[in-house]
C-alpha cells in the first residue's frame, strides 16, 4: 500500500467496532484474548461482510488501531475482503479501560497522524479524548464512537464518509 499524505488517515478499531459484542462473554484474562483473536472465534460470524466494500470505498489511508495488532490483517481483513493495512504500533492494552482517563490509544494516534487529518473509529472514545485531541492536534480530526453492542452501522459509515468528503 502506498502512502498518500494528502488523504486523511482512518484509524480503525476491531472489538466493539467491526466485531460487535452483542451480548458475547468477553475474555477476562489476558491469555483468553489469544483465542478471541483467532479464526476459530465464533463471534466472528457477527461481522458484517458488507463493511469490506464500504471501507474500500472511503477516500482515506486506513490503518488498524486495535489491540489485535497484525492479527487484524490475518483474521479480520480476509473476512471483509480487505488488503493488508498498516498497523499502528500501540502499547499493550491495559487490563481495565476507565472512562475518566484519557484512552490508551489517544496520544499514540495523534503522534501517528503527525498533523494530518484523521478519523478514529472506536467504541471507547470519550469526551476527554475529543478535548485532548482538539488541544494537541493541529489538523482536522473526527473521533467517532460506535456502540459496541451493535458495532459499525450504515449510519456510522455515512458520518465518516461525510466528514472525509468535507461535509
Amino acid at each position: 500500500m502506498t502512502t498518500d499524505t494528502h488523504r486523511p488517515l482512518l484509524f480503525l478499531d476491531v472489538d466493539g467496532t467491526l466485531l460487535p459484542y452483542g451480548g458475547a462473554r468477553l475474555p477476562s484474562a489476558a491469555g483468553d484474548w489469544v483465542a478471541w483473536q483467532h479464526t476459530s472465534n465464533p463471534q466472528l460470524a457477527r461481522i458484517d461482510r458488507a463493511h469490506g466494500p464500504r471501507l474500500l470505498g472511503l477516500i482515506c489511508e486506513p490503518m488498524w488501531a486495535t489491540a489485535w495488532m497484525d492479527d487484524a490483517n490475518e483474521v479480520i481483513a480476509p473476512l471483509l475482503g480487505l488488503p493488508r493495512w498498516p498497523v499502528v504500533d500501540l502499547p499493550e492494552a491495559p487490563e481495565e479501560d476507565r472512562a475518566d482517563l484519557l484512552h490508551w490509544k489517544t496520544r499514540v494516534l495523534v503522534r501517528q497522524a503527525a498533523g494530518r487529518p484523521f478519523v478514529w473509529v472506536d467504541d471507547e472514545i470519550t469526551g476527554l479524548d475529543r478535548a485532548w485531541v482538539a488541544r494537541h492536534h493541529p489538523g482536522r480530526a473526527l473521533l467517532h464512537r460506535v456502540e459496541p453492542e451493535v458495532g459499525m452501522t450504515a449510519a456510522d459509515f455515512t458520518v465518516v464518509q461525510g466528514w472525509l468528503e468535507g461535509r
